[in-house]
């Protein structure tokens, strides 16, 4: 395909993506409310001041909550639009991605579709279960953050800032969760061995531990614990995949006769039997003698 042939494919599938993408921003549009309430009411379950007679004679004098606000006039129009188009990316996501890929897959080997294949069944389930644990952990983290306010004082939590956050956390979170299927996929190609890999055990449960404590923003081990723990197990079930796949490997190459090695022929002789004697029908026919022609004396 020439190069002005690929340049117009892209632009049909920057289209067709872009278009998808918008059609589903202006469909959650409606919605945003309802989409903005599921992502702030596990928090707001969790630090949010009661509203409720019966909540309110629950509440003791240590107890600290938290209101949420909008700040400014165009700021409830921002956030719609904000929300809307969060939500028409990630929801459109089966479309771009499928445009991406219809663009990608021609220049593609038959096997390297199907180590493509694999990395997207098992990349997709291991970014939303990430991302369904943060969900899952954010109002233990807002509690523990929101404990902190002195007392007596109000904290208003902007509504911007608390999307943010949140959809900090899940996108950290899931991304996280890609961390070994990156090891695998190193490993497959060869530029990463099982054994390198299981070396640098110590190393990775630190930096994990690191990642884990900087990556939560509260200040609770158990919070950072619930994030480490997941990526630890599955960082050493890459270990073991990575193992057992250059196990495989050595195995295979040991069958395998090397590039020094002959490979076994069938040298025996056959029997006299099963060679086939030549006919006298198919023997080719008598030449002239080309010297008796040329003697001289001789006419043609």
């Amino acid at each position: 395909m020439p190069l002005a042939q690929h340049l117009r494919e892209l632009r049909n599938r920057l289209a067709k993506a872009l278009l998808a993408i918008l059609a589903v921003t202006i469909a959650a549009a409606f919605y945003y409310k309802s989409i903005i309430n599921l992502f702030t009411r596990p928090v707001l379950d969790s630090v949010g001041c009661p509203t409720s007679f019966a909540a309110l004679s629950r509440q003791t004098a240590d107890t600290t909550c938290a209101r949420i606000t909008i700040n400014g006039l165009l700021a409830p129009f921002t956030l719609a639009l904000k929300v809307s188009l969060m939500a028409g990316v990630v929801l459109a996501s089966p479309v771009w991605l499928y445009q991406l890929w219809a663009f990608v897959a021609p220049g593609l080997h038959k096997h390297e579709r199907k180590y493509a294949y694999a990395f997207v069944g098992a990349g997709v389930p291991l970014f939303f279960g990430g991302a369904f644990f943060a969900y899952k952990v954010l109002p233990k983290t807002a509690r523990v953050l929101i404990d902190f306010t002195p007392h007596g004082v109000d904290n208003l939590l902007p509504l911007d800032d608390l999307l943010d956050l949140v959809t900090r956390m899940v996108v950290v979170f899931g991304l996280s969760f890609e961390m070994p299927l990156l090891l695998v996929m190193l490993n497959l190609t060869g530029a990463l061995s099982g054994q390198r890999m299981l070396g640098w055990w110590r190393g990775m449960i630190v930096g994990i531990t690191v990642f884990s404590a900087v990556a939560t923003p509260s200040t609770d081990p158990l919070t950072m614990l619930a994030l480490a723990a997941p990526i630890w197990m599955l960082y050493f079930s890459a270990v073991v995949f990575s193992l057992l796949n250059d196990r495989r490997k050595a195995r295979r190459e040991a069958e395998r006769p090397g590039d020094d090695e002959t490979s076994d022929l069938d040298l025996r002789p056959q029997d006299i039997g099963e060679v086939e004697s030549v006919s006298a029908s198919q023997a080719l026919p008598a030449q002239p003698d080309t010297d008796d022609a040329r003697a001289p004396g001789k006419t043609t």
